[in-house]
């Protein structure tokens, strides 16, 4: 309960959104792939910040 109104951290944030475009890489494989191949391109960019921040 006392978790309901932390924000959420940098790290967080880009998780979500790196989560959320492998998932509408995976959607778009069988219907567009190279919308599907640059979905995967942007979250892995977002995954190598996430490294950053984490090295750091």
């Amino acid at each position: 309960m006392f978790g309901l109104f932390k924000r959420k951290t940098e790290i967080e944030k880009l998780q979500d959104q790196y989560k959320k475009l492998m998932k509408e890489g995976f959607d778009l494989q069988s219907v567009n792939r190279s919308a599907s191949d640059q979905k995967y391109l942007e979250a892995d960019q977002i995954l190598k910040k996430i490294d950053t921040l984490q090295g750091s």
